[in-house]
């Protein structure tokens, strides 16, 4: 799996006609790979991105995140493998538990032992994906089955705090964070990832910096954009936690600080912008996913010029 550095662009779209037409202008203005989540009830990224893949020729593909608990592990391999011959090889496929809340109250999941779920579902996709064949008996996932065709699909992981980084470091294809403060990703992520590859005997997978991204030159705008566009997650306990974590306490308040969004989120004008992406990438981000944060009365021309500003940062790996 390379470990290529790029800047790429989350995709958040009404419905699926809009998303597969930004995916297409994000391939044009240069974009380097695009990612969508897919949570609740919403459209499904995955079936959405076996349109992507034949209308598209170089932009990869990933997903950031498909949960866990709504799909037997097998069921998303069963459609990884349409998404990754569908596109060449350019797709990515990224897992994670999500919330307790969400997953309970949308899905009734019994969400315990969340690290134990993930870790066995990563074994199932990589094993099944990867090697054609996967044969487990665990605690948490029943998964036997065979492909004739193994597609080398790289199966990477949500992180949030340090036990989910050391597991992406043992386990996953790269661990995938969310906004998490660039100074946590180098002082904590980083390091557990390391001591969990090491003691699983293997290199560190690549580090994945998930952050909001705002091309604007105001910064009450650029910080009132995240709070609006942002301000379910710092109300989540896990968040607040890891909030806690790096050194922000007033987290647990439920809103976000001044320090918080600047800690967090990449904003300012172009250069400014590819100053604190090139900051990401000096902390150990092996690659960034900028979700565009729309600032101004008129957020598609927000999205496009913050898109195109972030196709021009191609240049910065």
């Amino acid at each position: 799996m390379t470990t290529q550095k790029r800047v790429g662009v989350a995709i958040a779209a009404a419905d699926a006609a809009e998303a597969l037409a930004r995916i297409q202008r994000a391939e044009e203005l240069g974009v380097a790979a695009v990612w969508m989540a897919t949570g609740g009830a919403r459209m499904d990224a995955l079936t959405l991105f076996a349109a992507a893949a034949v209308k598209t020729s170089a932009v990869l593909l990933g997903t950031s995140i498909i949960p866990t608990w709504p799909r037997h592990p097998i069921a998303v391999a069963q459609q990884a493998q349409v998404v990754a011959r569908l596109s060449g090889g350019r797709f990515r496929l990224g897992v994670g538990p999500s919330h307790k809340e969400g997953m309970v109250h949308g899905f009734g999941a019994d969400f315990r032992a969340p690290l134990g779920h993930l870790r066995e579902y990563v074994r199932v996709l990589k094993a099944l994906l990867q090697r054609g064949k996967v044969d487990l008996a665990g605690r948490h996932y029943t998964a036997r089955g065979e492909i004739e065709e193994p597609s080398p699909v790289p199966v990477m992981a949500a992180a949030l705090r340090r036990r989910s980084y050391h597991l992406c470091g043992a386990e996953a294809d790269g661990a995938i964070s969310w906004v998490c403060p660039a100074k946590h990703l180098r002082d904590t992520a980083l390091p557990a990832m390391e001591s969990g590859a090491a003691e699983a005997g293997r290199p560190t997978p690549p580090l994945i910096a998930h952050a909001p991204v705002a091309l604007c030159d105001d910064v009450d705008e650029a910080r009132q954009g995240v709070r609006e566009q942002m301000g379910m997650y710092v109300r989540m306990p896990f968040y607040a936690r890891m909030f806690a974590d790096a050194g922000f306490p007033e987290a647990a308040q439920g809103t976000w600080s001044d320090a918080m969004i600047d800690a967090v989120a990449v904003y300012g004008a172009e250069e400014q912008v590819r100053e604190k992406l090139r900051r990401l990438f000096s902390y150990g981000a092996t690659e960034i996913i900028a979700s565009p944060v729309l600032t101004g009365p008129n957020p598609e021309a927000s999205w496009e010029r913050t898109v195109a500003a972030l196709g021009r940062a191609s240049d910065l790996a």
